[in-house]
């Protein structure tokens, strides 16, 4: 299956070193480009797209509102690109339903791992990266998170439509703390097929759409303790 591509940034150079590294996978295809978040919604709503390869600040609608659109109409699934100098606009981008996160330094072998994974269906959770920035901005204890910039707070987190089962809730803990199904399976000494219908129902229970949703709700639901440094 090829997997189809699109580029947003407001810079020419870092589209172009992006198609670059993409144009030698036999599996991917850039179909796409835009400059700015108002032209990235067109464009994927004029050709069909996979992935989008998300910037954050750009002029007129921004990375974060443009995440939003692309989600609410289930046009495609997004990766924000970032420097990390932004905390507020990564906490934003995940409310706005972003399924992961890619420093722009990152090395080809994970543009194109983090593009796979998500066209996959799965959410993109460095540790390093995701896990860290939700322990942040979660307030430790109260299950809510601080309103940056003026940006009003996520509301009191909603409890599963069905109860957890003590196996599942111990599946999304692990989950939040950035580990693969694998590693889960290796964790918890049971077979990996196991370990996906766990995270199925989990997804399901707590109305997640996907991982990175489910770390959210683990972390506002105090299910994990931030990390200290």
């Amino acid at each position: 299956m090829t997997i189809r591509v699109a580029l947003v940034d407001d810079q020419a150079l870092v589209r172009s070193g992006f198609a670059m590294v993409l144009s030698v996978e036999q599996d991917v295809q850039v179909t796409g480009q835009a400059a700015d978040g108002a032209a990235a919604v067109e464009l994927v709503r004029r050709t069909p797209t996979d992935v989008v390869l998300m910037d954050v600040q750009m002029p007129g609608t921004d990375g974060i509102e443009a995440t939003r659109q692309i989600v609410a109409e289930d046009l495609a699934r997004v990766v924000i690109l970032t420097t990390f100098d932004r905390e507020d606009y990564l906490f934003a981008a995940l409310e706005a339903g972003a399924s992961g996160f890619l420093l722009k330094n990152a090395d080809p072998d994970d543009l194109v791992g983090a593009i796979r994974a998500v066209a996959g269906g799965h959410a993109l959770l460095a540790p390093e990266m995701t896990v860290k920035v939700i322990s942040r901005l979660v307030s430790p204890g109260t299950g809510q998170a601080p309103s940056p910039n003026g940006m009003p707070a996520w509301p009191a987190v909603p409890e599963p439509v069905e109860p957890l089962t003590a196996r599942e809730r111990d599946v999304l803990v692990l989950v939040a703390e950035g580990m693969s199904n694998a590693e889960i399976a290796a964790e918890l000494f049971v077979g990996e097929s196991t370990v996906k219908t766990h995270v199925s129902h989990v997804l399901a229970k707590i109305g997640a759409r996907d991982r990175v949703q489910a770390v959210v709700y683990a972390h506002r639901a105090g299910l994990v303790r931030p990390p200290t440094d």
